[in-house]
């Protein structure tokens, strides 16, 4: 058995094994957890997850055996939403908000996301590569093993292109897997501030079936807010991409109602993000759309606000929440996936088993990757880590703790 490998004294794994759909309700609490454990491992596939004393006989002879020393193994993290592609930083525009500046004064002066776009634009692919790339090893380090980003600091054909590009450079270099998303929807550019139409028109007419058709991206998102687009524009970028193949994503209802929540049923969006201001009215339409919350409280954290999510009402519900960072260098330069879960239960209240499900599991499903990804069971790629510790809480309960746990992608050990 070639490219066999076999994990031994895992003290406590955490295989989240169970019905193959998102998890919602009390089975997010339910991680299938396993003690004095094995997980077996052959090109780069789980073939068996269980207890040692039933898993002893099945190791081959020639496989590669780690001893995980007691420790507990959970599936690798799953970040559901990144900004993961950009030029430069926003740490001034930090400083200003500390200062007291909102978001919106910031947007408004002409800083916030347009700052990133004249950086990102400025950019070279190989110099947006070199940046991107230290990106994605600050989240792999905490073990972040599966990354969804998206376009939308170029707002014009060339540099979206080049940020789907170095995505696209990135998942072929690996080892962790990118999954792109576009989203030229993210605001109107201020070249078309008087000719919007005009810039949401070759969105959907130019854009959308270019970068389909090369197959740059797997996702299209929009950014439907008060000074990004309109619900009627956002409706007309997803229907244009729902056209051309690709998932569909939004931003909506991060500072107000009204501002994309309902357009995420009516069209039936594989996730709605952000979610701040929701109601609960439309929540229950999420609930009948099956539409995936994606819930993210480093930017309501890195934004000193105080209204997150209602998480606890959308598991009441039974909505399939996700936990994913929105790491960006705006509203949140957050990388670290241990410190996103640590936020969800201490300001939303999730249960450390809620969270972990929400970051491993049921972000897999939101990508369309819960096939393959997110738990530990036979068939699935053999992503996982090995922490530093034997208890799965202690991830939410040492915050901001530099957690180095030994990072594993279809059963390669992987560095950063």
């Amino acid at each position: 058995m070639a490219g066999s490998l076999a994990i031994v004294n895992i003290g406590q794994l955490v295989t989240l094994a169970g019905p193959a759909r998102p998890r919602v309700g009390a089975e997010l609490r339910e991680l299938g957890l396993v003690e004095n454990a094995a997980l077996l491992v052959e090109d780069g596939r789980i073939i068996s997850a269980g207890p040692y004393s039933q898993l002893r006989s099945q190791i081959p002879a020639t496989a590669t055996v780690i001893d995980a020393e007691g420790r507990c193994v959970t599936p690798g993290f799953v970040d559901a939403h990144t900004h993961l592609v950009f030029a430069g930083n926003r740490a001034a525009e930090f400083e200003q908000r500390i200062a007291g500046a909102t978001y919106q004064q910031i947007a408004a002066s002409g800083g916030g996301i347009l700052s990133t776009v004249a950086l990102t634009r400025a950019a070279t692919e190989d110099e947006l590569l070199a940046a991107t790339r230290q990106h994605r090893d600050w989240m792999l380090r905490s073990g972040t093993t599966t990354i969804e980003a998206k376009s939308g600091y170029g707002l014009e054909r060339a540099t979206e292109l080049r940020m789907l590009r170095v995505m696209a450079r990135l998942n072929a270099e690996g080892p962790a897997r990118i999954v792109s998303t576009l989203l030229a929807a993210h605001m109107v550019p201020p070249e078309f501030e008087v000719r919007r139409e005009e810039y949401i028109r070759w969105i959907e007419e130019e854009l959308i079936p270019e970068v389909s058709a090369a197959k740059l991206a797997a996702c299209c998102d929009a950014f439907c807010d008060d000074h990004a687009l309109t619900v009627n524009e956002a409706r007309r970028v997803l229907t244009a991409a729902r056209r051309h193949g690709l998932r569909l994503r939004i931003h909506a209802e991060q500072f107000r109602p009204g501002t994309g929540a309902a357009l995420a049923a009516e069209l039936g969006t594989a996730t709605a993000d952000h979610l701040e201001a929701v109601t609960g009215e439309t929540l229950a339409l999420l609930r009948e759309a099956a539409v995936q919350p994606v819930l993210l409280p480093g930017s309501v954290f890195a934004l000193r606000r105080e209204q997150y999510p209602p998480a606890l009402k959308m598991i009441e519900l039974g909505l399939a929440v996700v936990l994913a960072t929105d790491f960006n260098p705006g509203s949140s330069p957050v990388a670290s996936m241990p410190f996103i879960l640590s936020l969800a239960c201490l300001q939303m209240r999730l249960t450390p088993a809620e969270a972990l499900m929400a970051a491993t599991l049921n972000a897999a499903w939101s990508l369309a990757l819960g096939d393959r990804l997110g738990s530990l069971e036979a068939g699935k790629d053999a992503d996982f880590l090995i922490h530093e510790f034997n208890d799965y809480r202690e991830i939410v309960y040492f915050i901001a703790a530099p957690l180095r746990p030994r990072v594993f992608v279809a059963g390669k050990e992987v560095t950063a």
